[in-house]
């Protein structure tokens, strides 16, 4: 795949899905605008054309500037990632509070809405002046499309998510921007914990996933990179599963 001259936006980028996705982009040639809430490993080596710019994306504030940022650096917004997202600790409806439960949302579902509230007009203008698609992947969550014990909240934020895909992908099938959601299962990322590095941890996490194992960072991030391409321009809608399988029980 090759994003040469594309201009990315990719949130939660210090690490995890958002760095993997920032260097895979960046080694196709794209320019690249990163967002993150802490700055440590924000854009760290990385080459060509980065800016970065830290921030909460619970603030719609903060969409909008990475989007300005983004065409008042490089002319353009062809392609966003909205990646930022929290878990909170495993536990039963009863036992979360309220402060965790309003963060979660605000960050998980609110921080995609206002990201895309930003991306839409801007890509929307784009594609009218220049006849060129644009797209936007969201990360949600397997937890996004199935129930999730014990992680409830995370579970419903991630189902809005997923709802907030196909209704800008339906609302914007004819303005040239595609909208496709990513869905993985547990991967061998921070919010895997204990699991990444203990195999019995790994074990009783993935027992209900037929590959019985974590995902790799790179398995959705090919994933993701696959839904941003303009080359699978008529996919859009989509909320693509990255899960082991675990979807076909």
């Amino acid at each position: 795949m090759s994003f040469v001259g594309k201009t990315v936006l990719i949130t939660g980028a210090s690490a995890g899905f958002g760095a993997a996705s920032a260097k895979m982009f960046s080694d196709a040639g794209a320019k690249l605008v990163l967002g993150d809430i802490s700055a440590d490993g924000l854009g760290e080596g990385l080459s060509g054309d980065v800016v970065t710019l830290v921030g909460d994306v619970s603030d719609p504030a903060y969409s909008k500037e990475l989007v300005k940022l983004a065409i008042n650096t490089f002319g353009s917004l062809d392609i966003a990632i909205n990646n930022a997202g929290i878990v909170h600790a495993p536990a039963k409806i009863p036992h979360l509070t309220e402060e965790e439960c309003r963060r979660i949302v605000d960050v998980n579902l609110l921080g995609v809405f206002w990201a895309m509230q930003a991306q839409l007009p801007a890509m929307e203008t784009q594609f009218a002046e220049t006849n060129q698609g644009c797209a936007i992947v969201n990360i949600a969550s397997v937890a996004g499309l199935g129930g999730a014990p014990w992680l409830s909240i995370y579970g419903a934020s991630k189902h809005g998510v997923v709802g907030l895909t196909r209704a800008a992908a339906l609302e914007y099938a004819r303005k040239g921007i595609r909208v496709n959601a990513i869905c993985p299962s547990f991967a061998a990322t921070a919010m895997a914990g204990d699991a990444v590095n203990d195999p019995e941890v790994e074990a009783h996490m993935t027992r209900g996933v037929p590959m019985r194992r974590l995902a790799t960072v790179n398995e959705v991030v090919q994933a993701i990179l696959w839904a941003a391409d303009p080359a699978n321009s008529f996919t859009t809608g989509q909320n693509i599963a990255v899960d082991g399988g675990l979807g076909a029980l």
